[in-house]
């Protein structure tokens, strides 16, 4: 039975590599997860007005897709 963050090492070995069409395929949730860790660590080095608001978005938005996507495995 597959869990919620499968793919999402080879995904990341896909990003390295230069193949994003390819990552995306393996793990979905792989883009807004990476711009919600590199907002979190802009964020904690400036200043930036609504990062409480952005962070928000960010996560919903990367939880939404994992979830969507693990829901999709089964179908």
């Amino acid at each position: 039975m597959d869990c919620p963050g499968c793919g999402l090492q080879r995904s990341l070995l896909f990003l390295v590599r230069g193949e994003f069409v390819s990552a995306f395929k393996m793990y979905p949730a792989i883009y807004p997860m990476l711009l919600l860790f590199m907002f979190l660590l802009i964020s904690k080095s400036t200043h930036i007005k609504y990062s409480n608001l952005i962070t928000n978005v960010l996560m919903v938005t990367t939880v939404g897709t994992v979830l969507i996507n693990y829901i999709l495995k089964f179908i």
